[in-house]
């Protein structure tokens, strides 16, 4: 057997990883893309294999959001790039650090019509739509310079998806020197004046308000020592619960999609958001804009700029910049204004209400909850309380299904021994059940609550609100029992929000995933 003399840059490309701090890779070998598999058993990095590849962009989110750290996917030419796309968009949307590097056609051969192997006409142009940065590499110096403008962005901008693709011949070619992980810029401080200027707008204010999205995370402390000094509330999007505890006296949590939210935002006379768009899905309302006394902390300058007009505008990074407006603002007298009147809550919301209890005394406060686009879920992220940041794990902008279990895998992966559970409906997890497979193998004991309604509930409960018939909203559901053991899972049903209880305790002491089949009859009897 010849001994290789070089590294080729499929082999070369591991290592720089590693030298980056990559630790955990989610993906599947290809034929087109083996030549990246080469170098993997002789590295430090730990390779997931999942069963298919939206799971590894979901896994490499959830990753994302539960460490602060990128996560980071292989896929393949066409259709593997493809798959993935639609975790891309999420992660895009709810700004996340994920890189997805994939295998793409030779470079003297690609897109020409011939009837090659996964050929598309522009693959770099679909990842385009959903990423922030883009590149497609054709010399070895490309692949490290696009490595490093990857990281380079994920350490100093907005977190977003990067894309890399690199030619199958490419792959194969020596590497050549120089595959060592440069210097990461750092975040440059807010400006002086503008944090004077937000300083001097917040001690003149009677009714300030601090807004908290989940480019605030890592600032609750900057945070809260401006609220304790102005008495003001904090309220949070569905991104930023967990920057403050939830208990907190002046947190109120996600409220944004109530009236009385909107309200008490247009009586402010000084509103501090800190990393957060403030777009249609935090307000669920494309007419709420905000057009007096703004002062808006953000990494974006897109942000910034749209859709709401800020008196004062900071760029830069939410901790800086709070942390600089915490040492200038004054004690304001009189009473704190943190009470929110509530809406009149359905019989739905009020069941709901209760599990979400349940599940939450069962809970350890350090738990990383990885929830799906369900009704009960929406229920959570205004009544289910969290203390600690990158502990709920919502897909919120781009409202993907079956975002939840392969998001909980990959964060389990990521925070290690603390317990991560997984909040999905019994439609959302058949989008990506096969991952069910993923946290078997590696017999990680996460506590899956799926809320079973036999039916697409929100759905359902919208077309009668609209005056529409309902239709093709029940399917015809497996033995989630059955289906769960035959991967190799505990699974329990309780009869009883006592035995939901029990069965939650249970499942965290597993030696592997538990799927716990949540019903109304649970409830109601």
């Amino acid at each position: 057997m010849s001994k290789r003399a070089e590294l080729s840059t499929g082999e070369a490309l591991v290592g720089l990883l590693e030298a980056y701090g990559v630790d955990t890779i989610f993906g599947i070998p290809g034929v087109h893309n083996v030549e990246m598999y080469r170098a993997l058993p002789r590295s430090g990095i730990r390779h997931v294999l999942v069963r298919h590849e939206q799971g590894a962009g979901f896994m490499a989110d959830g990753y994302a959001r539960a460490t602060g750290k990128p996560g980071v996917c292989f896929t393949i030419t066409g259709p593997g790039l493809l798959n993935i796309l639609t975790p891309l968009g999420q992660a895009w949307s709810d700004s996340s650090n994920v890189l997805v590097i994939s295998s793409a056609l030779d470079v003297t051969d690609a897109a020409q019509g011939r009837g090659r192997l996964h050929e598309m006409i522009d693959q770099r142009a679909a990842a385009a739509s959903v990423t922030s940065l883009h590149m497609r590499a054709y010399t070895p110096k490309d692949v490290r310079d696009a490595v490093a403008r990857a990281f380079a962005n994920f350490a100093s901008q907005r977190p977003r998806p990067a894309y890399i693709e690199i030619p199958l011949d490419l792959l194969k070619e020596p590497a050549g020197d120089g595959w060592v992980a440069r210097g990461l810029p750092e975040i440059a401080p807010p400006p002086a004046a503008a944090i004077e200027r937000a300083i001097a707008k917040l001690n003149g204010a009677k009714r300030p308000v601090i807004l908290l999205g989940g480019g605030a995370l890592h600032a609750g402390a900057a945070a809260l020592a401006i609220a304790e000094t102005l008495k003001a509330p904090i309220v949070t999007t569905t991104a930023g619960k967990g920057a403050v505890p939830a208990d907190h006296p002046l947190c109120l949590g996600y409220r944004m999609g109530r009236p009385e939210c909107w309200e008490l935002l247009e009586k402010a006379d000084a509103i501090l958001c800190a990393g957060s768009e403030l777009s249609e899905t935090d307000f669920w309302n494309d007419n709420v804009v905000i057009d007096h006394d703004l002062i808006r902390i953000d990494i974006d300058t897109d942000a910034i700029a749209r859709p709401h007009t800020a008196e004062v505008a900071i760029l830069g990074d939410a901790k800086l910049a709070l942390e600089a407006i915490a040492l200038g603002v004054r004690p304001r007298k009189g009473p704190a204004a943190v009470e929110l009147p509530e809406g009149e809550a359905d019989a739905l919301r009020r069941m709901l209400t209760r599990v979400l209890q349940t599940i939450r005394e069962a809970l350890p406060p350090e738990t990383v909850i990885c929830s799906d686009m369900t009704q009960i879920a929406y229920a959570a992220n205004e009544v289910f309380p969290v203390s600690q940041p990158r502990t709920w794990l919502h897909p919120v902008g781009f409202g993907t299904l079956g975002f939840a279990l392969p998001a909980g895998i990959g964060a389990k992966f990521g925070v290690g021994a603390r317990p991560v559970a997984v909040m999905i409906g019994d439609y959302g997890l058949q989008y990506t059940i096969n991952e069910l497979g993923t946290a078997a193998e590696h017999k990680l004991p996460l506590v899956i609550l799926m809320w079973n309604n036999d039916a697409l509930g929100q759905i359902r409960d919208d077309m009668v609100n609209k005056g529409i018939q309902p239709n093709a909203v029940t399917l015809k559901n497996p033995d989630f029992q059955m289906l769960a053991r035959s991967y190799g899972c505990q699974a329990a049903k309780p009869d009883s929000l006592a035995a939901l209880s029990a069965a939650i305790r249970t499942a965290l002491a597993a030696e592997g995933p538990t799927l716990i089949e949540m019903t109304p009859r649970m409830v109601n009897g």
